[in-house]
């Protein structure tokens, strides 16, 4: 199926419907091809984890516990 960007600006539902229903659109301006409309199977969409980062494993550094009062002695100086 092939459909103008003003057509598909007008009729956006319709198309994406027919996208659902396993259709390929493309969208043209002035007669040249500018995008594709497709539709997505369950193996399109990847999984995704419920934490946004996933789970992160971080090395033990052995690195010393600092206090507020000892980061603020450090930043001092720093910046402008």
């Amino acid at each position: 199926m092939e459909t103008t960007a003003r057509e598909f600006n007008q009729k956006s539902s319709q198309i994406l419907a027919a996208a659902a229903r396993g259709e390929t659109i493309t969208v043209t301006k002035n007669g040249t091809p500018v995008a594709r409309v497709v539709p997505i199977t369950d193996n399109d969409v990847p999984p995704h984890p419920t934490d946004p980062m996933g789970a992160i494993d971080l090395p033990d550094l052995a690195l010393p516990d600092l206090t507020d009062e000892d980061i603020e002695d450090a930043l001092k100086g720093m910046g402008s």
